[in-house]
């Protein structure tokens, strides 16, 4: 992964991919309160320039995305940060037989929308391993 940063020493990062502003506003603040390093973007454009320079830890990404699916971003974000694979939560509000597939191949814990922020947060405490967890 050469030409990425990589992830601070102290903190988790974590990408939220959302094209609503107000969702990626209101989970920036509440996991930087939880102690996590959080980067937004609000379109998978956005969200593969950040993979392309930073080190992510955790990507929380909505499946409906106007200019590229959550699906096939997961699918590029673990091409380009391995980890993702196994590191990335989905957000949804309603599940669709691709997303439910998606779902089961890859065993990414989901979140509906509206979430409740503590389910959130928990879900990705729950992707961590043990030294990495950030007690909230």
């Amino acid at each position: 992964m050469s030409g990425i940063e990589t992830r601070s020493a102290t903190k988790v990062r974590v990408l939220v991919v959302d094209d609503e502003p107000s969702i990626c506003r209101a989970l920036a603040i509440a996991l930087s309160r939880c102690g996590y390093e959080t980067l937004t973007a609000q379109s998978g454009d956005g969200a593969l320039a950040v993979l392309q320079s930073r080190h992510v830890d955790v990507l929380l990404v909505d499946f409906r995305i106007p200019d590229l699916r959550g699906d096939a971003l997961y699918e590029l974000a673990a091409s380009m940060q391995p980890h993702l694979r196994h590191r990335t939560i989905f957000m949804t509000g309603d599940i669709t037989a691709r997303a439910q597939e998606l779902i089961e191949e890859c065993r990414c814990p989901f979140v509906r929308k509206p979430f409740d922020l503590a389910l959130v947060t928990g879900a990705i405490a729950a992707l961590l391993p043990r030294l990495e967890r950030i007690s909230a």
